[in-house]
């Protein structure tokens, strides 16, 4: 999930600032800060950053150092006992923004629509792991579903296991998203490692989907293929919607998220990675050790904002470290990953440079 109302608020702020009026950098912190609600809302809980996957475009493969751990599951509830699903009115009221602001609407497939209006419901259940490799994520999806929320996670096809998943499916599972790279298997594992594979991964999917069908499960079966702008890109991709052309599954070709370490950047279609971050006000992220982390995409927990094992989250979300955070966005400082090892954006960079500290 991430805070629809912070998002519509500072709409016209941070897009202003993206096509260059000028603003000073006290008052757009004090206005973002004015946006925001004291109550943090969680992006994504990263239950276990355990993976048998060496995909070549993620950072777990060639920088992440940190330790391999997995939540524990009275933390998990610990943490899902702390927030709260966006009311029926809220969401009404987001729907309409994005048609107005975006032209996106229900019923669409695209990762646009997938960012705009499933993120922002969902508690995201992955990280720099495989959600598959923790046997307590049936369990997991089941508490959410309780509490009222949906849930969603995307994982590698080939470390399917039809009855864990039937039981996921069973107890609430919104969203499951496979990401195949290739209908070729030999083509597959260059990209994702040898325990990858379409063969069999499409074997089970297809499966899958027989059984939903059969018990009447409302899960969403999502199929992405990442554009990492291989000379072949469209055609695997053309392929892949053959191969599942006709059936139950929501289908898009996704751009790649981070491309900052990349020789090959070739930039993306993509709102979310095209925008100014507003994360520091609008999300907030939860590591499989318990360290509440600036987003999601810092692979090695590089900074740390609290510790939700023994803070709470709205002490750490108001807390000290997450203010000096979000003057750090404002002010590029520099040395931290947001300002020298992401493709997103921050507040100051589209600051004019006299207002700058």
């Amino acid at each position: 999930m991430y805070d629809v109302e912070f998002y519509m608020k500072s709409y016209d702020l941070l897009h202003g600032l993206q096509a260059g009026e000028p603003h000073d950098a006290d008052a757009v912190l004090d206005a973002l800060e004015s946006y925001r609600d004291p109550d943090p809302v969680v992006y994504n809980i990263e239950t276990t950053n355990a993976c048998n996957m060496r995909c070549e475009m993620c950072p777990r493969t060639t920088m992440m150092t940190r330790r391999v751990e997995t939540m524990k599951p009275e933390f998990f509830q610990q943490i899902v006992a702390q927030i709260k699903p966006f009311s029926p009115e809220t969401w009404c009221r987001w729907e309409e923004f994005v048609a107005e602001k975006y032209g996106v609407r229900q019923g669409e497939m695209s990762e646009n629509h997938f960012f705009l209006l499933v993120i922002p419901k969902v508690i995201q259940l992955h990280g720099y792991g495989d959600p598959l490799l923790d046997r307590n994520m049936g369990r997991y999806v089941k508490l959410l579903s309780d509490a009222g929320f949906e849930s969603y996670f995307s994982c590698n096809p080939a470390n399917i296991d039809v009855v864990r998943t039937l039981e996921m499916f069973e107890n609430g599972l919104s969203y499951i998203k496979y990401s195949i790279e290739s209908v070729d298997d030999a083509e597959h594992k260059t990209i994702r490692g040898e325990a990858s594979n379409f063969s069999e991964s499409y074997s089970r999917i297809l499966r899958l989907l027989e059984l939903k069908k059969q018990n009447g499960y409302k899960t969403t079966i999502v199929i992405t293929m990442l554009d990492l702008n291989r000379p072949n890109q469209q055609g695997d991709y053309a392929k892949l919607r053959e191969a599942f052309r006709d059936l139950d599954v929501y289908l898009y070709l996704k751009s790649e998220d981070q491309q900052w370490y990349r020789k090959d950047y070739h930039g993306t279609k993509s709102v979310h990675w095209s925008e100014i971050c507003k994360h520091p006000w609008m999300s907030m992220t939860i590591k499989s050790n318990g360290e509440a982390c600036m987003c999601m995409e810092d692979y090695d927990n590089e900074i740390v904002l609290g510790d939700a094992r023994t803070q709470t989250l709205a002490e750490i979300w108001n807390g000290e470290a997450y203010r000096k955070f979000r003057r750090d966005h404002v002010d590029v400082t520099g040395g931290i990953k947001c300002s020298e090892r992401c493709d997103m954006a921050l507040v100051g960079k589209c600051l004019p440079p006299v207002s700058l500290r």
